[in-house]
């Protein structure tokens, strides 16, 4: 299964940094005891990597919204 590119620009950046500054929320979370905050920005911050690293988003797909400036 390939999939279609439809995240890109600055749409692909915002998600970058913003899970790289989920993933610190949840390691601090994580050494200082609140777990509960911890797998959650866990989870968000990890699938917001994803979305940019691969540049694509399921629920962008499903809402046909495509930030991607060029197409392959």
């Amino acid at each position: 299964m390939v999939l279609e590119r439809n995240v890109g620009g600055l749409d692909r950046i915002a998600r970058a940094v913003l899970g790289l500054a989920l993933v610190a929320v949840a390691l601090g979370a994580f050494f200082t005891g609140n777990r509960g905050l911890a797998v959650p920005a866990a989870l968000a911050g990890g699938a917001l990597l994803f979305n940019a690293a691969t540049q694509f988003c399921g629920v962008n797909a499903l809402l046909g919204i495509d930030t991607c400036s060029q197409k392959q």
